[in-house]
């Protein structure tokens, strides 16, 4: 018997994801398994979107709420909790809906891994205590030396990436570039039905993406970090506290910038991110809809409804 598709539903940040994903899952008797980098994460709720009880209630969902924010969730352990969250979904005789932004996840899925060295967090002190001597940008400039073709692919202030790729130097000895084109054994994650959400309006968008922020920020943004901030022992390097919403909100809990400024910085972020994500989205393969149009979702329930059919048929 054929394996019940997978529906992958990509897109920018206030595309709209959420809503729709909701929707085709009580449609087609679907479970949400979340692709959120964020959403991982115990209390990060205002900040990410997260959905709510009542939501939870409606439809099931999975991969929300999996570890304190003071750890770190990597993409090869994503890709193992969805893996097997979508074989149970698939088990109960329902559809899997994989719904999110975290684009690195998608890709993990899709494509599977590369054979990268683990972590290795003694090694990583010693990066972020050199960083604090003399700069990322100095370790930017490393990195071009030893992985030209990284380096020339990050800002100078992307720390998170600058780290990881001379990480994975210092461990393997050959350059990330050349080490992520090499594919580790996979399961396959089954047969899938690929959408991307485009909006054709990014004026529009970028209205949403404010209108979404301000929200968070009405919602207590603000006092959901103090509260992380009393209750674990956080740091703003944390790739918890490098979210996008987060970072700003720390920023001005710390005094380094006023409400005004977070505001201005929130938004501009998302917009960064929103960005990154369109750029990955026009280079994947996948079925494109734009959200903003007055049928859309009739037009992609249609869509999915029949790939669904033509699943069933063929088993």
């Amino acid at each position: 018997m054929r394996e019940i598709p997978a529906i992958l539903l990509m897109g920018p940040t206030a595309a709209g994801k959420s809503v729709l994903a909701l929707s085709l899952a009580e449609r087609f008797s679907g479970e949400i398994v979340s692709v959120d980098s964020a959403q991982v994460y115990r209390g990060l709720d205002i900040g990410t979107a997260k959905p709510d009880a009542a939501t939870r209630a409606r439809v099931r969902h999975h991969l929300l709420d999996l570890i304190d924010p003071t750890e770190a969730y990597s993409a090869a352990r994503f890709r193992r909790d969805a893996l097997a969250a979508t074989g149970e979904i698939r088990a109960r005789g329902r559809v899997p809906i994989l719904c999110g932004g975290t684009m690195l996840y998608f890709k993990a899925l899709i494509d599977g891994l590369s054979t990268l060295p683990s972590a290795d967090r003694e090694l990583r002190a010693q990066l972020d205590a050199q960083a604090a001597r003399e700069g990322w940008p100095a370790l930017h400039a490393e990195l071009a030396r030893v992985d030209p073709a990284t380096a020339a692919r990050l800002e100078a202030s992307d720390a998170q990436r600058i780290q990881r790729a001379l990480e994975v130097w210092h461990l393997a000895g050959v350059p990330l570039s050349q080490l992520q084109g090499r594919r580790a054994e996979r399961d396959d994650i089954g047969p899938l039905i690929r959408i991307a959400l485009l909006p054709s309006d990014r004026a529009r968008l970028h209205r949403d993406i404010a209108l979404r922020f301000e929200t968070m920020l009405a919602s207590g943004l603000v006092a959901e970090l103090r509260r992380l901030r009393e209750r674990y022992a956080l740091a703003p390097g944390m790739p918890s506290m490098r979210s996008v919403g987060y970072r700003q909100a720390w920023a001005h809990l710390d005094g380094d910038i006023d409400a005004a400024e977070l505001h201005t910085r929130g938004i501009a972020a998302t917009r960064q991110l929103a960005k990154r994500q369109f750029t990955w989205l026009r280079r994947t393969e996948a079925t494109s809809f734009d959200p903003q149009a007055a049928h859309a979702l009739a037009q992609i329930t249609s869509f999915v409804g029949e790939r669904l059919r033509l699943a069933a048929v063929t088993a």
